[in-house]
């Protein structure tokens, strides 16, 4: 048999030469990346309950390394090859976002990897977004583009050789994974030199600055690399004394004692000096820093909550501070409960169930025989929740690995000049997507009940006790 290198060990190595690589072509991401480790490494020796937690779940190893990309494609062609690419990373696609309802002519997915042993390893992400050439209201101006697009290839002949190397064997070896991490990193690398001219890019920008980006440039450059803070209302007032100017509110749900889902922050798109292909000279922005912190996973019925109190929230807040702004978010969200075990009780959010050690003394007895130290318990009536009260099992929330259309396209917004086209909405497109995609998206909802399940599986079998009784018990009612 041949000997290859894990698809987790090749995507830990690409996403720090993509980390390395980003750093030398935006110097202001090293900046935030010191200054997120600052704010990470008080936030734990603040809180060193948080701390323990984060280890006992195969949190805390994963937070330094933790990056999500962010690129966006042209055509059909582009978005299957880099579907083959991140396959070989072990990353795939997750959830469908459509970001044309927000006023952003693009639909995306999330390539990263899905199971618990592969995110504790890296949890790399790549929101990846696919053109949507249709909404393009000027025919010529799209037929154009298109023609642009047609004629680029954005994998070198290298990284094509290894991806179909990788399907044909089933791996790469150790010296193929490293040629590979080296050809793949070619397709997200920066260019200065536009492959239109200058009328073309005018054109093209006029009709949205992100037809501009996808259209005019040699590959999907990577336009942010984003690490993951503990606290980011720390970071966003930290950043104007780094030298960083932030955006005016930070996305997604309000400060909890109990994080939900996610929410970022990021600064301004840099302008970067351009070469056209008529050699003028001009300037581009697109690439911007951005900061995120991960919350709880929540449950369909806790996501139609989150929905329905933003929206409230949103309303109310249009033209604030982000001080005013959070306020808001603070009020509305006083409907959705800031506790763990009443966010378990009524089935709002997804949990990981694990044995705690006398769970484990528990389970010891069970395989010995010897429950007889238990005779003081009636096994037959105890369920997952008689479990938990007895400190046997620990339930710890799952975290949410996946992404916010609104928050997204409001990332999009502010670092495109708050460009918006509501002509967009109403273009929802799954189909299209996952026929130019070459698969199904995977459910990222599906994914955490089964995490869940399996998790409540694990717990009831090793404790001897019937699987049945967990039934109809916490996020398991919602889906």
């Amino acid at each position: 048999m041949p000997s290859f290198l894990s698809p987790d060990a090749i995507r830990d190595r690409f996403s720090r030469a993509m980390s390395a690589m980003y750093q030398a072509e935006v110097p202001q991401y090293g900046t935030l990346l010191e200054l997120v480790e600052t704010v990470n490494r008080e936030a734990l020796e603040g809180d060193p309950e948080l701390a323990a937690r984060l280890e006992a779940h195969d949190d805390l190893a994963r937070l330094g390394v933790e990056r999500h990309g962010a690129i966006r494609v042209g055509t059909a062609a582009e978005l299957a090859g880099l579907r083959r690419l991140f396959a070989v990373m072990g990353m795939q696609p997750v959830g469908y976002y459509d970001l044309a309802a927000a006023g952003v002519p693009v639909h995306s997915t999330a390539f990263r990897p899905v199971d618990d042993a592969a995110l504790a390893r890296n949890p790399f992400r790549v929101f990846t977004s696919l053109l949507r050439l249709e909404l393009i209201e000027d025919t010529q101006l799209r037929e154009r583009a298109a023609d642009i697009l047609a004629s680029r290839q954005i994998f070198t002949p290298e990284a094509l050789a290894l991806i179909e190397r990788h399907e044909a064997q089933g791996g790469l070896s150790e010296e193929d994974a490293e040629r590979f991490v080296a050809a793949a990193l070619e397709t997200f690398r920066w260019h200065r030199e536009a492959t239109v001219d200058w009328p073309t890019y005018c054109a093209l920008h006029d009709q949205h600055r992100l037809i501009a980006d996808v259209v005019c440039f040699r590959g999907p450059h990577i336009n942010h690399l984003t690490p993951r803070t503990l606290d980011i209302d720390a970071v966003q007032r930290r950043m104007p004394q780094a030298g960083i100017t932030p955006k005016a509110v930070i996305e997604g749900p309000p400060r909890r004692a109990c994080p939900i889902l996610l929410r970022q922050t990021s600064f301004k798109a840099l302008e970067e000096e351009i070469r056209f292909a008529d050699l003028q000279q001009g300037s581009h922005s697109a690439r911007f820093g951005e900061i995120e912190q991960r919350g709880m996973a929540l449950t369909p019925a806790g996501r139609e909550r989150y929905d329905r109190l933003l929206a409230t929230a949103r309303e109310r807040s249009q033209g604030l501070d982000n001080a005013a702004h959070q306020q808001v978010l603070d009020d509305v969200f006083t409907a959705f409960p800031d506790d763990a075990a009443q966010l378990r009780r009524h089935g709002l959010a997804y949990f990981d169930y694990r044995l705690t050690p006398a769970g484990e003394a528990v389970r010891e007895a069970t395989e010995s025989g010897e429950r007889a130290d238990l005779a003081v318990v009636d096994l037959a009536t105890v369920d997952l929740e008689a479990a938990i009260a007895r400190g046997w099992v620990s339930a710890q929330p799952i975290t949410y690995e996946d992404f916010l259309p609104v928050s997204a396209a409001g990332i999009f917004q502010s670092n495109l000049g708050d460009a918006r086209s509501d002509g967009y909405a109403g273009h929802a497109n799954r189909d299209d997507f996952e026929q130019a995609l070459g698969a199904e998206v995977i459910d990222e909802l599906a994914l955490y009940a089964r995490r869940e399940a399996a998790s409540r599986q694990r717990v009831m079998h090793a404790l001897g006790l019937d699987a049945q009784s967990t039934e109809g018990l916490g996020s398991a009612a919602s889906g």
